[in-house]
């Protein structure tokens, strides 16, 4: 079957370190969670550009099979809404490059506010024709862009909807590519509720019927809250492997 990549958005929470790190030292906590986990979605580089060696330094830490998304920086998704947009994708480039090999795909996260603006997704789709070498996913929050419009455009670019399940915006199923990529952001309490095994097994039986149709599925789990992300994304990965 087709490429599956399980894990959470993000690593480094200090609220972690006992109930899953277990007094690791926090500098090995990239490799304790590369030891459970074959991906993770980079968070941090929501809020801040990550310097090329920090990147090069993940590589060093990580199997070979091992593989990062990465979550574009808001300044570009928030501050300008898709605007002007050439200059912002290759500064992500230019970054991702010191992953050399391990970058999967890249997450573009839309604010909840951000209405659908065809115009500014068709010159965003341009400006990612200047970044053929990884895959892009889109996150919408908010509702007028679940369309077929939005879609069709998706489609012709090889772009990928994320499915984002979450208690404080709606989730839109669709699937646009042979890339199926899932965040799960914790629900009815969004980044706090714990999913539970029906829950779990829901998305257990979606995921084993995306991958006999031949699509990679990656889901990263953000409801990072009381440990729940790193333990749902053990359960599910069980889940999928008992299959």
């Amino acid at each position: 079957m087709a490429e599956l990549y399980i894990g959470t958005s993000g690593w480094s929470y200090r609220h972690w370190r006992e109930c899953f790190y277990q007094k690791t030292a926090q500098t090995d906590w990239l490799k304790f969670y590369a030891e459970r986990f074959n991906a993770v979605e980079i968070n941090g580089t929501f809020y801040r550009l990550q310097r090329a060696s920090t990147f090069e330094k993940w590589h060093e830490e990580t199997p070979a099979a091992f593989m990062f998304a990465l979550k574009a920086n808001r300044y570009l998704t928030h501050h300008k809404k898709l605007k002007d947009p050439e200059n912002s994708v290759l500064i992500e480039k230019q970054h991702a490059e010191s992953l050399n090999g391990k970058l999967s795909a890249v997450l573009w996260q839309l604010s909840r506010q951000f209405k659908k603006d065809l115009p500014r997704l068709e010159g965003f789709i341009e400006a990612l024709r200047e970044w053929p070498e990884t895959r892009h996913v889109i996150e919408f929050r908010h509702a007028s862009w679940f369309a077929d419009d939005t879609a069709d455009r998706l489609t012709r670019a090889g772009i990928a909807v994320c499915q984002s399940d979450a208690g404080d915006w709606p989730l839109w199923y669709r699937v646009t590519t042979d890339l199926v990529y899932i965040r799960l952001h914790g629900r009815p309490q969004t980044y706090a509720s714990s999913y539970s095994e029906t829950e779990l097994t829901h998305w257990a039986d979606k995921i084993e019927e995306w991958r006999h149709q031949c699509k990679s599925v990656h889901v990263y789990f953000d409801n990072d809250a009381g440990c729940a992300a790193p333990f749902n994304a053990q359960f599910l990965k069980n889940l999928t492997l008992n299959r």
